[in-house]
């Protein structure tokens, strides 16, 4: 089936103005790179993203999900066949309890204020995290002293064969940045948080902590995807990158953050390609003086 077709057939499930060809990824990753998305679909509900996502199973399209871009590079030719953003289009939620039911979509600094709202600890540490839940529970991402699998109880998601299939507690095997989501495939449609009820003016304080440092260590005024790297067995990523002397060392228009050296910002010019060599480099760099196989955490997608 020929472009023209796959926008008329997509277009009947889920509207004419949620399908978009060649799509600048650029425009929807923190890292302000990536080549177009040959289709670009923002499912409208629920029932639109399964019917794509099958039809695109039925006729061997393949298809890439992501939720806000923060922990994505998009590589410069960008991304063959369809890819489905899941955001605003999936943010409800519903408390009961100490439980937080929510949709993919929903973003983590939304979900730490909701819970402050209804006086539930435990999410503080997604105050300023920029991702979705969906995107969260797949890589279970955490910071400081928090993670997703300390929180997340249920998840509902769409294998990859196109079935809807529920998840709980164990099943989800949370590992360190990973989940069974994540090696089976699957996309996340919502899950459940269990939190324990607190003091919100506790809660508000390190919330308010957890803020301050992020705005004192990152380099949040500039385009970037986080942190670029897993921290590995024993040491800190940033650190071993500054023991090498790469603070501020750069490939074209991506750099090596002097505020945090787990960080690549992009000065306002970079490609996918220069954040790509910059990595291979800083991790040729660290195992060569240190012995230590820097691993990803930032995801590298696309068309190479």
């Amino acid at each position: 089936m020929n472009k023209e077709d796959m926008i008329r057939l997509l277009s009947g499930i889920t509207g004419a103005g949620n399908v978009k060809a060649d799509e600048e990824m650029r425009e929807h990753t923190s890292f302000k790179v990536g080549g177009p998305a040959d289709l670009f679909i923002i499912p409208e509900n629920r029932k639109g993203l399964v019917e794509v996502y099958r039809q695109c199973l039925k006729l061997n399209v393949p298809v890439f999900i992501f939720g806000n871009g923060t922990n994505l590079i998009v590589r410069d030719k960008g991304i063959r066949g369809v890819v489905i953003k899941i955001l605003d289009n999936f943010s409800d939620y519903t408390v009961t309890g100490g439980v937080i039911a929510a949709g993919a979509g929903i973003l983590l600094g939304r979900l730490s204020k909701i819970a402050l709202e209804n006086s539930l600890a435990g999410m503080e540490f997604a105050e300023g995290i920029p991702g979705t839940l969906g995107g969260a529970v797949a890589m279970n991402a955490g910071a400081y002293t928090g993670e997703m699998s300390n929180v997340i109880t249920r998840t509902e998601y769409l294998d990859k064969n196109g079935n809807i299939t529920m998840l709980v507690g164990d099943e989800h095997k949370f590992g360190k940045r990973t989940s069974y989501i994540l090696s089976d495939g699957g996309i996340v449609l919502s899950s459940e948080i269990k939190l324990e009820t607190g003091d919100p003016g506790e809660i508000s304080r390190k919330m308010d902590d957890f803020k301050k440092q992020r705005k004192e260590k990152q380099p949040l005024e500039m385009p970037s995807a986080g942190s670029i790297f897993k921290r590995p067995d024993g040491y800190y990523a940033g650190k071993l990158i500054q023991d090498c002397g790469l603070g501020g060392f750069g490939i074209g228009g991506a750099e090596v953050s002097s505020k945090h050296c787990g960080f690549i910002i992009n000065k306002g010019n970079a490609t996918a390609g220069d954040v790509i060599s910059l990595i291979k480099y800083i991790q040729n760099s660290v195992k060569g003086k240190y012995g230590v196989e820097l691993l990803t955490e930032v995801k590298i997608v696309g068309e190479e």
